[in-house]
């Protein structure tokens, strides 16, 4: 007798124009039943969903990655860990103790660093918004301050004279590199003359001295040449404010920008197409560096210090985030929908990425265009507007891939409570980072006055 067949309901799909259907698509049995050799399921059972997943390794590996890229190609480099792109004291202290700096830009950031143990000096305090209380503290314990705009360089030379010190500077420039579009709303114009009015303004300081330039592209910045020409420009500018007046540039710093091998909302190519490997971002940066400057070893001036804050590139193929469906529905037009117990409010970048997204076990049937909705009684909590997916259960899970960046800062305690965080290590342990909120947790910083302590429902 042959093996009885396992009955499968029957689906109709509604052939649209313009999208993949079950005869175009590509198959979709693949799964991902495991995470850095850690079965996923007994992590599920144990720490509940949804479930965010780090991974130690991949986080020492990309680091390690990225400044064998830089070191192998120009002499003096730094890396500042960008705090807000993923700020979990576990992260940090894990590229902490691969020689990163840290890269703020708040005063809760710098707080954080120091209490991680960051040295002062070792601490690039970036950012719009520094008030005196904050600067006061940087200034006496020594932190590097990137200077955004000319009210707060003038409330630095006050808090400066007040501390009697002459405290060393880096300011932010923005310009055109011809590549992006300029973040011009962040530090001093370079087109405009704003940005050697600054430098004169800090050549007749008696407090502050210009020792460094900073500037950030943008995010997700995918033309390496795009670098290059902001090296090129920043090395420039170094020249004429060093020949206009006293000072001597000792770093520079061109923030990060570098993609991950996400898949961006509206790119019609796969990442493996259209991301640049870091050699390739490396490649340009220094030989743009290290051509700009050649001729300052021949008049006695060092080259300057290479300060690099890539975010986005070291952290987000570092974690995953586990999310069980919830419930079915067969929408208006045909299209199949899941609601999952994770949203927008834990997945941010849900926004303007489409995440990878893969079952933890094979799934039978049809795969068809599935919207993936999340728990919010938001219309907008959309995690994903179509992939394809063969039918799920209730608690079926999937994988949300390339997480790591600005999901575990940007998001909100809405609705929902946010989950546990874990971390796999190295020899196979797991650990939790970040426990669950519950609701002690959402009401420690609330106060009801007493006469409303006590209620009186009605009906």
């Amino acid at each position: 007798m042959s093996e009885k067949q396992v009955w499968q309901k029957p689906t109709l799909t509604a052939h649209r124009m313009g999208t993949l259907n079950k005869f175009g698509s590509v198959s979709h049995g693949h799964y991902q039943d495991e995470f850095e050799g850690v079965k996923i399921a007994p992590l599920l059972e144990k720490y509940g969903s949804p479930l965010f997943i780090l991974s130690e390794k991949r986080l020492r590996n990309n680091v390690r990655k990225l400044l064998r890229a830089f070191e192998t190609r120009y002499s003096d480099v730094v890396y500042g860990w960008s705090y807000k792109t993923n700020y979990l004291g576990a992260v940090c202290t894990t590229l902490h103790q691969e020689g990163a700096w840290a890269e703020v830009v708040s005063a809760f950031e710098y707080e954080k660093a120091r209490e991680l143990g960051v040295p002062a000096e070792k601490i690039l305090f970036n950012g719009p918004h520094k008030e005196r209380p904050i600067l006061e503290r940087v200034v006496a314990e020594g932190g590097r301050i990137h200077l955004d705009n000319l009210d707060e360089l003038y409330l630095l030379e006050e808090v400066a004279k007040e501390a009697g010190k002459i405290v060393d500077v880096t300011i932010r420039l923005n310009f055109d590199t011809g590549y992006t579009e300029p973040w011009s709303r962040f530090g001093f114009n370079i087109e405009s003359g704003q940005a050697m009015d600054a430098a004169r303004i800090l050549g007749e300081s008696n407090h502050l001295q210009l020792t460094g330039l900073h500037s950030h592209l943008g995010t997700f910045v995918l033309d390496p040449r795009a670098y290059g020409s902001q090296v090129r420009i920043m090395c420039a500018f170094m020249e004429q404010i060093e020949a206009a007046t006293a000072c001597l540039i000792e770093s520079i710093d061109i923030g990060g920008g570098f993609a991950s091998m996400n898949s961006l909302q509206g790119s019609y190519l796969p990442p493996e197409q259209v991301v640049p490997s870091i050699d390739q971002y490396a490649e340009a940066i220094c030989f743009a560096l290290n051509d700009a400057t050649r001729q300052r070893e021949l008049s006695g001036k060092p080259r300057p210090r290479l300060i690099l804050e890539s975010g986005r590139f070291t952290v987000d193929d570092t974690e995953i985030l586990v999310t069980s469906a919830v419930a079915n529905k067969r929408m208006p037009d045909g299209r199949r929908s899941v609601v999952l117990d994770a949203g927008v409010n834990i997945l941010f970048t849900g926004f303007w990425y489409n995440h990878p997204v893969t079952p933890i076990r094979p799934l039978d049937g049809v795969a068809e265009d599935t919207i993936l909705y999340g728990p919010l009684c938001m219309n907008i909590d959309i995690v994903r507007s179509s992939v394809m997916l063969p039918p799920m259960n209730v608690g079926d899970a999937l994988v949300f891939s390339h997480v790591g960046a600005y999901n575990n800062t940007q998001w909100m305690q809405f609705i929902e409570y946010r989950p546990n965080v874990i971390m796999i290590h190295e020899d196979g342990n797991v650990s939790v980072i970040r426990e669950a909120e519950d609701l002690q947790v959402m009401t420690a910083q609330e106060r009801i006055p007493e006469h409303l302590q006590s209620i009186d429902v009605k009906g």
